[in-house]
């Protein structure tokens, strides 16, 4: 039986995350859920982005503040400049300056091979995923400028440097969110500013609970450590990226796959 990974409780000193600001686009599920708890668990104020599922969200909120936590939803559309501009308004009103952000968002996408690809939907894959990591942290970034510190952690994917079939539009969007990561790791290092991805392979979570089981199980196999991934796996692997425990590393492309990519 493989154990799942669980938080033991900290003291207030042990919190790697006392005293900053978060903000997690896509937190109402999946990984950004586990992520908006688990650093909100170590002291964060998170701010819980959503776009069309506000229970969801309230409903992570709810459990960061009954772990001692501080959180707020809100709700914008990645892809739009003004909502995001208005969230992160939001967001550092209640907390103060946001000098942490997740790039989570997911855009959704048709797994179909490429000679059966529409233009429209690769290119809907392409711009929602790219303009969902551009216009957050065109928001953010300023004020951490002025602070001269942050961070950012993108959640990419394996398939960005191992494709799979039915996934074209995926990887490559992927692709470009790991070249934009790393030229803003690049561009606001002399800022105080980290800029990293972490790429999960196959997650357990709602937008891979469509996969036939067999697939997860053959999946499973092929993976060193016998499992698939978890949300909570993942999340751990931020916490790491975002924590002052990482604070010379930047321009990182960290796989959280159980060994099956090995860089």
């Amino acid at each position: 039986m493989v154990a799942t990974p669980s938080h033991t409780s900290q003291t207030s000193e042990s919190k790697l995350m006392r005293d900053r600001v978060v903000l997690i686009t896509g937190a109402s599920r999946g990984i950004g859920a586990a992520t908006a708890k688990l650093l909100g668990h170590h002291g964060a104020a998170v701010g819980v982005n959503y776009y069309g599922s506000e229970e969801a969200a309230q409903q992570v909120v709810e459990e960061i503040s009954s772990d001692g936590g501080r959180a707020i939803a809100v709700k914008a559309d990645v892809r739009d400049f003004q909502q995001v501009d208005a969230m992160v308004q939001k967001v550092s009103e209640a907390f103060g300056a946001i000098d942490t952000l997740v790039i989570n968002a997911h855009a959704g996408f048709p797994m179909v091979p490429f000679v059966d690809y529409r233009w429209e939907d690769f290119e809907a894959k392409l711009l929602g995923e790219l303009k969902g990591a551009f216009f957050p942290c065109k928001a953010v970034v300023p004020s951490m400028i002025e602070q001269n510190r942050g961070c950012i952690i993108a959640v990419s994917s394996s398939s960005s440097r191992n494709p799979s079939q039915g996934f074209s539009a995926h990887s490559t969007a992927k692709s470009g969110l790991d070249a934009f990561i790393k030229s803003l790791a690049l561009e606001l290092g002399s800022h105080g500013i980290r800029a990293n991805v972490v790429a999960p392979g196959l997650t357990l979570t709602d937008a891979t609970a469509g996969l036939p089981q067999e697939y997860k199980d053959a999946s499973a196999q092929t993976v060193p450590m016998k499992r698939n991934g978890l949300p909570e796996d993942v999340a751990s692997a931020i916490l790491l990226l975002a924590s002052e425990e990482a604070r010379f590393i930047t321009g990182a492309y960290l796989p959280v796959s159980g060994g099956i990519q090995m860089l």
